[in-house]
């Protein structure tokens, strides 16, 4: 492990996680969670040729029980079952029992819907898909957990990732499962201590729930607090027993610049990397916290966001990056798509032009990868943020030294190659049932989590279920595909 005390740059590997029916999910119109982003990104990963720097993977899609490592099974059995149609005749139903008290039909499910913060009236609607959508993005977290733990990569990037918010039996925030505490479970699993950094606009609530009371994962959240959602996070919420300080917040006001930020940041989490060492890190990079959010009211740049993604790329450890929140989809795709190349140490040679690509008209019209800052005031002054950082670093001072865990036989990781072999023998002999032939288990290489995914040219060629192309590369005339999860209604994020 590098010497936490002093970063040092060095060339790392990357794995990047992409599945392309992820950009197709759709909350619903007017719903500011839009997955289209994560296409909107990964064209531009493309276009600029960063997948060629890395080793690209299409995830596997999650099982119940590796969900339910975290979230009750019952919660997720619910997930699994409900869809819009179910959800409608639910709603139907629990109309015609007000009038007739007598009946019960769905009543089990519809209590359940309330119980479990999903459906009409709440932020986390029920869509066409939703359980196979959670599948994915958490099996992809669960992959780079994985291939973190066998030493494949050294850096394993999801984008897809990130939802913070979902607890134990309730979704919350446009997030249904925590692919962020499945993934760190994974990652428990080889390294004593995980250190979980979340630079979302929002409180990482419900990873912080989740370790409230272990001191082997220390959260560190930054987010902007007082009459926000999710309302949690205050300087003073620190954990509880064994968890005492191993919960870090730093509630901030609105207007948040680069300068600022980078103050509290930085002080902040130098002080861990030497008093908690961690032996991976997952950093939670939602985008909202960027100037100019629908939902947000920080005023961060591009470089000023990804400022803290290069800081903590620095200390050379096993890190987990994840996507999370981010509400004006072009200026998402900027930020990971720029995020992406700090880490692969390409963020001074890739042009300030936006390389044309099959969503090329989403930036105009300036057709520019960085942001200029708003006039917004910066309502953090300097005396507040010397509070919040004094505060904390004396809590963090108190800490005796990193924890330590008894030595036990690893538990196997959960896609095993076992259970790849078998999944693929599946795929081959649904190939051969549909089309009388047969499909190569070879075209599937990957070692333990994930397929690896190869071009021509050793890169990503971004193909769906029927072998067509989904993105065009080379900048001759591509066209948006007419699937509703591109278009919202009154949208200005659609020109």
């Amino acid at each position: 492990m590098a010497n936490l005390s002093s970063p040092a740059s060095s060339k790392q590997k990357v794995a990047y996680f992409y599945d392309c029916d992820m950009g197709h999910y759709y909350y619903g119109p007017g719903h500011p969670m839009k997955p289209h982003r994560l296409k909107l990104t990964h064209h531009l990963l493309l276009t600029y040729g960063l997948y060629r720097k890395m080793d690209v993977y299409r995830p596997h899609r999650a099982g119940a029980e590796e969900m339910a490592r975290f979230h009750s099974p019952e919660y997720i059995e619910f997930l699994k079952r409900i869809t819009p149609d179910t959800a409608a005749i639910l709603s139907q139903t629990t109309q015609a029992q007000k009038m007739q008290p007598g009946q019960n039909g769905g009543a089990s499910l519809s209590a359940q819907m309330q119980r479990f913060n999903v459906g009409e009236y709440t932020d986390c609607p029920v869509f066409d898909g939703l359980y196979e959508f959670c599948s994915i993005y958490t099996g992809a977290s669960i992959d780079g957990a994985c291939k973190l733990n066998q030493g494949d990569c050294d850096i394993a990037v999801n984008w897809s990732g990130g939802l913070h918010h979902a607890k134990k039996g309730e979704a919350s925030g446009f997030c249904y499962v925590n692919d962020i505490v499945v993934g760190i479970l994974e990652l428990l699993k080889r390294h004593a201590r995980v250190l979980y950094i979340d630079i979302d606009i929002h409180h990482g609530d419900g990873v912080e729930e989740a370790f409230y009371l272990t001191d082997r994962v220390m959260t560190a959240s930054f987010h902007k607090y007082g009459d926000f959602f999710p309302g949690t996070g205050d300087l003073k919420d620190v954990g509880v027993k064994a968890g005492k300080y191993y919960s870090v917040n730093c509630p901030l006001r609105e207007g948040m610049d680069d300068k600022a930020y980078a103050q509290v940041f930085k002080p902040v989490i130098q002080k861990i990397m030497d008093v908690f060492r961690p032996g991976a890190v997952v950093l939670q990079c939602g985008a909202d916290s960027l100037t100019g959010d629908r939902l947000g009211c920080f005023n961060l740049s591009l470089k000023g966001h990804a400022e803290c993604v290069k800081f903590v790329k620095s200390f050379n450890i096993p890190t987990l990056v994840l996507g999370g929140g981010g509400y004006t989809i072009r200026n998402v795709a900027r930020c990971w798509t720029y995020e992406t190349a700090v880490l692969l140490d390409q963020h001074n040679s890739i042009s300030e032009e936006i390389p044309y690509n099959d969503y090329f008209d989403y930036y105009s019209p300036d057709f520019k990868l960085h942001l200029t800052p708003n006039g917004q005031e910066n309502l953090n002054t300097k005396e507040s943020l010397e509070h919040c950082r004094s505060v904390i670093l004396e809590n963090l001072q108190t800490l005796q030294g990193a924890p330590s865990v008894q030595m036990h036989e690893t538990p196997p990781d959960f896609f095993t190659k076992e259970d790849q072999a078998g999944a693929m023998e599946e795929e081959e002999d649904a190939d051969r049932d549909r089309s009388g032939k047969s499909v190569s288990a070879s075209a599937h290489s990957a070692a333990g989590s994930g397929a690896m995914i190869a071009g021509n040219d050793g890169g990503l060629a971004d193909m769906d279920v029927d072998g067509r192309s989904d993105v065009s590369i080379n900048g001759s005339g591509g066209q948006k595909a007419a699937h509703p999860a591109e278009f919202y209604e009154d949208d200005k994020d659609n020109h």
